[in-house]
């Protein structure tokens, strides 16, 4: 289901936030791109550190308004690559 002028991208063993600035400059210049293997990303740091940081963006939450954090691998890549975006501003909208 990617379309055909879609640049496929592997995210196999790639750093996450080093991969993600590719994939937001390339998004506001107006390109498509597909990942494939967004589960395998590496997230750098510590384990313990990066689940704290994690669970307390969740806590943050209410369970029926928001803000709501991604589970799944793919999801996790959209929301870094969403925040690298002016997403409130018409150009962001369009990447």
């Amino acid at each position: 289901m990617i379309p055909q002028n879609a640049k496929v991208v592997d995210a196999d063993g790639q750093v996450l936030g080093r991969f993600c600035t590719k994939i937001a400059k390339a998004a506001l210049l107006g390109e498509t791109i597909a990942i494939i293997n967004a589960e395998k990303v590496v997230i750098t740091g510590s384990r313990a550190q990066s689940k704290a940081r994690y669970v307390e963006e969740v806590a943050k939450g209410d369970t029926f308004k928001g803000p709501f954090f991604p589970t799944r691998p793919d999801l996790v890549l959209k929301r870094t690559i969403r925040g690298m975006l002016p997403y409130k501003q018409e150009r962001g909208r369009k990447a």
